[in-house]
């Protein structure tokens, strides 16, 4: 199993409106049925979505184009972070966004690559529907 996880998908909302609903926990807990988010969304900025399951850090936060964090689930072993970077391209009227992420706990791939689907671009494409 790669420990490297790359998906695109394309959304039908503007690079900046992709870029707000992942950093601004007000939207982000909207999208997934009301999960509680926390998100500081400057870098350093810590992070918490879908109560806590999912935590960490923000490196790089570059508003309409590149939001890049240090990211675990809360049964990883502590101290145990993946890097994960959302690439937001204007495509026409929407966006692709470019997925990579890497760094996880071995035979965590396949949970994490259908989590993806799943728990963001699912409720991102019925969000911006």
């Amino acid at each position: 199993m790669t420990h490297h996880i790359r998906q695109e998908v394309a959304l039908s909302a503007a690079p900046e409106r992709v870029y707000n609903l992942l950093t601004k926990a007000e939207e982000f807990s909207a999208m997934c049925g009301g999960a509680p988010a926390e998100i500081d969304s400057k870098p350093g900025g810590a992070f918490t979505c879908f109560g806590g399951m999912i935590h960490g850090r923000n490196i790089e936060c570059v508003p309409g184009q590149r939001l890049v964090q240090a990211w675990r689930a809360k049964n990883w072993e502590d101290g145990q972070y993946s890097m994960v970077r959302f690439a937001l391209e204007a495509d026409g009227e929407g966006t692709k966004l470019v997925l990579d992420h890497s760094s996880f706990p071995e035979g965590q791939g396949e949970h994490l690559a259908q989590g993806w689907q799943k728990n963001y671009w699912e409720p991102m494409k019925k969000r911006f529907a």
